[in-house]
């Protein structure tokens, strides 16, 4: 009785995640991570899979590398689940996925084919790279103070230059991002006004921001030529925390999403509200779980980055 009571929904991480060995646990295990690490590097020409379960930690957070990387060893694990587990994906409602987990989170909910969530999110990741390199900035993570007040001090700011919230992760951790003068004044003022932290965020550009418009356009230029279907689930856009279903919507919100603002507790607060009570949390690392815990700490969620954890699947199931 209480396994009808629940409703599930999948959830993917974004940029940050990546670390040295992420997916190899499940290479060597399952042929189905080898299969979908193996077509990765069909796609794209190289050797992703080497790059995950070896390479050095400042190769793997190249934007072009780290993207297609984390992708890739999400919808691996998502694969070995699928056929290994007790976890029945027709019982999987809703997906949705943190900037970059947004795209996994299409494939996942058969919206977006593997091979071209590959192959736009490699593009994706080297449309940001080169307006890092044309228009500098970065990103500075503001913690104990409301979306508000952090919304308040942007726009105290914005005469001086770029500058927006990117991320609100959870209640009381907001990014802010633009450039680099201004980041630095708004970083000062958000101290003055009570921020309990200000951290700058180890990333080469300006997410999420207006400098990721020339991304934005060249990105939107390839969605325009990429086959989306109608989801099987739902999928949450960050840009708006809400439902996305028709092929258009989806193209409009992923191309928007990389000049707006990731609404991210917005978006697992909706899913809360509409009554899903059980997820997952799939690919590397713990970036969700924890501000899961920030956003509702009552609700039930596991992370499954590797085998170890998904053997332990479980004590949660």
């Amino acid at each position: 009785m209480v396994e009808n009571m629940r409703k599930t929904a999948l959830l993917f991480p974004g940029q940050g995640a990546q670390y040295s060995g992420m997916g190899k646990d499940f290479y060597e295990q399952f042929k189905e991570a080898r299969e979908v690490f193996d077509k990765a590097n069909e796609i794209l020409g190289f050797d992703l899979a080497s790059l995950c379960f070896h390479g050095k930690q400042e190769e793997l957070n190249k934007t072009s590398i780290c993207q297609p990387a984390i992708l890739v060893t999400s919808i691996a694990i998502l694969e070995v689940l699928k056929k290994n587990s007790s976890i029945h994906m027709e019982t999987c409602l809703a997906a949705g996925g943190l900037s970059l987990g947004e795209y996994t989170a299409h494939i996942a909910a058969g919206s977006l084919t593997f091979t071209d969530g590959v192959r736009l999110v490699y593009k994706r990741g080297l449309f940001m790279q080169e307006a890092c390199n044309t228009n500098p900035g970065g990103m500075v993570s503001v913690i104990g103070l409301e979306d508000e007040k952090v919304d308040q001090i942007c726009n105290e700011m914005k005469s001086l230059g770029i500058i927006c919230a990117a991320n609100y992760n959870s209640p009381g951790q907001v990014v802010i991002s633009g450039e680099k003068t201004v980041l630095e004044k708004a970083s000062l003022l958000s101290k003055e006004r009570g921020a309990r932290m200000v951290v700058p965020l180890k990333v080469d550009g300006a997410f999420h921001s207006d400098l990721m418009i020339p991304a934005s356009s060249k990105l939107s230029r390839e969605l325009e030529s990429t086959p989306i279907s109608k989801p099987n689930i739902p999928v949450v856009a960050n840009i708006h925390a809400h439902y996305v279903r028709e092929p258009g919507e989806i193209k409009a919100s992923l191309a928007k999403q990389l000049n707006s603002p990731v609404r991210w507790h917005q978006s697992v607060s909706m899913l809360i509200r509409d009554g899903f009570n059980h997820f997952y949390e799939i690919g590397p690392g713990k970036s969700l779980s924890g501000l899961m815990k920030r956003i509702d700490s009552t609700q039930e969620i596991k992370n499954i980055d590797t085998v170890e954890a998904f053997k332990n699947m479980g004590k949660l199931n």
